[in-house]
């Protein structure tokens, strides 16, 4: 030995780890392809046995099957077969090309007789899972989590240890999606074309601009009756002042109306059409209800002349220059109109609180400057609530409310008609009225709608109002709720407000009909810009 060699005690650990041993038969490289075989089974295993594609017996040849029951007596003993595969006995033609290649593998495994031990290995375009040694019989236990890591999951969750396979729409899909939305919205169109031929039968003189505005509008309000929902987002508040005082649309309404609303209208619609007609009249009945008829019209168009179609050329040309004016615009009492709240009576427009409160002061104006007996004239004795008496009354109550301060001067009792302005779901006017000349309380809807809680909740402050102010309860004898079927009706979804204005304006004048229409509204629109700006009303039909 010479002196350059390290002696055999020396301490001093080698720097490399110790590799496999090699003999003559090559036992690292056989090592290594049991572990390879061992990771390929487990893959098959976890990818086929733990996850199985749902249409898997629908689609045999796929390899997505289970593997066949020679390939698991083909296996090495370190590997248990599951006890679901006893439960399948049908055989698929996917499985003998998994068990095909697993075999390959499995046998070459078999052959082994060391106990060598490699890392494992990572398949291309797969994912590789470590199983877990155990100590008892040398058999491999696997762990009951996995974590798959592969870009086919797309960023979902795990479910159970496993990522779920990526479902794909099919590439016809947005077609079909479009298609179907384009039928749904021509059969829509078809119903309203159809319903509108209708109505053109039954007296609806609009276009059928207008005609789907009011379609989309009663869908609103039977949405918001039936089911006491908020107010859609899309329907403006009409307590929100506008930002501009331009010549924005109010009634930019969707054209996604429910198909059952318009199959409902459709059946009122033909039923009506279906019932048998009125029975003949005799000529002479027939004779003598026409002259009837001729008279009657003859006397109203003296007593009372139908609407005219435009203003006065003086009073529309102060019109313009009323609409062309900035800041406030007129004063009556405590109430007051800007430039803004003007631009609300222009063509489809909502009006807002203060145009209703403002016509309303004007209302109660003119009623108590018509108390002298000297007056061309005769008024009734109304009183009017503004806007705000509906919400305190509905959402408070008498008491909460404190709604008897509201009558602290006044004493309704001794009134001919209260006139009571009401705004439903901030979406709705509506024009009711308790009238003691005729025992009756009232409710005026252009739309026609049931009103059965304003008769409950008036009935409930007339009680209330008694026993706070004459300390006993109300009698409601020979008292009846008014609801005529004869009301004016609008046909969009824009003109409530001044069709409320105008039921509270004849009321105080003591009107039982109503002489005005759908084709007045743009003539009343400007009318009342005139009435407004002067603060008094127009003298005329």
């Amino acid at each position: 030995m010479t002196s350059r060699k390290r002696q055999a005690p020396d301490p001093l650990l080698p720097v490399r780890s110790a590799k496999y041993q090699r003999t003559e038969e090559n036992q690292g490289i056989w090592n290594r392809w049991r572990q390879l075989g061992t990771d390929a089974f487990t893959l098959g295993y976890e990818t086929v046995y733990l996850k199985p594609r749902p249409d898997s017996r629908k689609k045999p040849n796929q390899i997505g099957s289970l593997p066949s029951q020679a390939t698991y007596s083909a296996l090495p003993p370190c590997l248990p077969i599951p006890e679901e595969f006893h439960k399948d006995s049908q055989p698929m033609a996917g499985r003998s090309r998994l068990s095909s290649s697993l075999q390959s593998h499995s046998e070459s495994s078999n052959a082994l007789n060391g106990n060598g031990n490699s890392p494992p290995s990572t398949l291309t375009g797969h994912t590789s899972v470590t199983p877990v040694p155990s100590t008892s019989k040398g058999h491999v236990q696997h762990s009951q989590s996995y974590d798959f890591i592969g870009s086919s999951a797309h960023g979902r969750g795990v479910v159970g240890g496993i990522r779920p396979r990526r479902s794909r729409d099919h590439i016809y899909a947005r077609v079909h999606k479009a298609k179907v939305q384009d039928d749904r919205k021509k059969d829509r169109e078809e119903l309203v074309q159809e319903l509108f031929h209708y109505k053109r039968s039954t007296g609806y003189t609009s276009d059928f601009d207008s005609f789907k505005s009011l379609i989309n509008y009663q869908a609103r309000l039977e949405i918001l009756e039936r089911h006491a929902l908020s107010p859609s987002p899309s329907l403006t508040d009409l307590r929100v002042k506008q930002s501009s005082p331009g010549l924005s649309r109010r009634h930019s309404f969707s054209d996604d109306v429910d198909p059952d609303f318009l199959e409902r209208a459709l059946r009122k619609a033909r039923k009506s059409f279906e019932l048998p007609p009125p029975k003949p009249f005799s000529p002479s009945h027939d004779r003598l209800r026409l002259s009837a008829r001729h008279r009657d019209e003859a006397i109203e168009k003296r007593l009372r002349p139908k609407l005219p179609k435009v203003l006065p050329p003086d009073a529309d040309t102060q019109v313009n220059a009323l609409l062309c004016k900035k800041g406030v615009i007129s004063k009556v009492a405590r109430e007051s109109v800007n430039d803004r709240d003007l631009s609300r009576l222009l063509p489809s427009q909502w009006l807002n609180d203060e145009i209703m409160n403002f016509y309303g002061a004007m209302i109660l104006t003119r009623s108590e400057s018509n108390r002298d007996p000297t007056a061309k004239r005769k008024m009734l004795d109304v009183h009017y609530f503004s806007t705000f008496f509906w919400p305190k009354l509905k959402n408070e109550g008498y008491e909460q409310g404190r709604l008897a301060k509201w009558t602290k001067k006044i004493d309704i009792f001794s009134k001919d008609v209260i006139l009571i302005p009401i705004n439903h779901n901030n979406s709705h006017w509506t024009g009711a009225a308790i009238n003691f000349r005729r025992k009756r309380i009232e409710s005026y809807d252009s739309m026609n709608l049931d009103r059965h809680q304003v008769f409950k909740a008036l009935r409930s402050y007339l009680d209330s109002e008694h026993r706070n102010k004459r300390k006993k309860p109300f009698d409601f004898t020979g008292w009846q709720n008014h609801n005529p079927e004869d009301t004016p009706q609008q046909e969009n979804g824009y003109d409530c407000g001044v069709f409320t204005c105008q039921f509270l304006e004849s009321l105080s004048r003591g009107e039982e009909e109503f002489h005005f229409s759908q084709r007045d509204m743009a003539y009343l629109r400007r009318r009342m810009i005139w009435e407004i700006g002067h603060a008094k009303f127009l003298d005329g039909p």
